[in-house]
């Protein structure tokens, strides 16, 4: 199967490739949970500014790859951040303390610092999902899933085998729309295209439960090809990511 985002061996061989899947999944779920217990702007910074920092440093992911994931969530950040700001309930509030009017338009000061924090905790969900995203292999992830976490084998494979068959949709669209062609008809977009992308993720999906079953999924105990040990450097970035979170929730109470 072709997988959905290759990685360079430099990013596989970094300290945070070569760091447990699990611990950076428990790492960036933990941050983001504590995002949500506070609105000041400057814990989703900090948090941001580690999580690229770190992914270029520790994760020696590209500046330009890097660049390129994050621009669109960048974007809807910013958007996202100019929405709440100005259209939100604040504004109308006479006691809140006004910043700017723009015509019939006021902008509270109250508002902008809660739109600019909303806008900064998409940044920072943004990078942090880009970092694991970029230092991450799919496959050791799965097998870090079942063997340190203790997920069911049948659940993690079939995530992984579901996550990197994505891209066959493309190859199936495309192969459908010159079926069509051939028989004459328009080769665009069509509303039965979706039947036969329906069809064929069936049998895909068909074959893939047929090779777990025949290779035992799910029936017991089984030996590992690949396997996946916590290490020294995990506790250092687990006793790092806990340190950072920390700083960021203090200086936002």
């Amino acid at each position: 199967m072709i997988a959905v985002r290759d990685l360079s061996v430099a990013q596989l061989e970094s300290p945070l490739g070569r760091t447990s899947p699990v611990l950076k999944l428990a790492v960036a779920l933990g941050w983001l949970i504590g995002l949500a217990f506070t609105l000041d702007p400057l814990p989703p910074l900090l948090i941001a500014g580690v999580a690229l920092g770190a992914g270029v440093q520790l994760g020696r992911i590209p500046g330009r790859q890097l660049s390129r994931t994050l621009a669109p969530l960048w974007v809807a950040a910013v958007g996202i951040g100019l929405f709440n700001m100005l259209f939100s309930a604040i504004n109308q509030d006479p006691g809140a303390t006004e910043l700017v009017r723009l015509g019939p338009l006021r902008v509270a000061q109250e508002a902008a610092l809660a739109g600019v924090g909303l806008g900064l905790r998409v940044v920072a969900i943004a990078a942090v999902g880009a970092v694991f995203s970029l230092t991450t292999d799919a496959t050791r992830l799965v097998d870090s899933l079942v063997q340190q976490a203790r997920v069911p084998e049948r659940f993690a494979y079939g995530a992984l085998a579901a996550y990197q068959a994505i891209p066959r949709f493309a190859e199936d669209l495309a192969t459908l729309r010159q079926a069509r062609r051939i028989r004459g008809l328009r080769g665009g977009w069509h509303p039965r295209l979706l039947l036969g992308l329906l069809v064929l993720a069936i049998r895909h999906g068909d074959r893939m439960a047929l090779a777990m079953d025949a290779r035992a999924f799910g029936s017991g105990p089984r030996s590992s090809y690949r396997d996946v040990r916590w290490t020294a450097l995990d506790g250092v970035v687990g006793l790092g990511s806990g340190v950072v979170l920390v700083a960021a929730l203090a200086i936002g109470s």
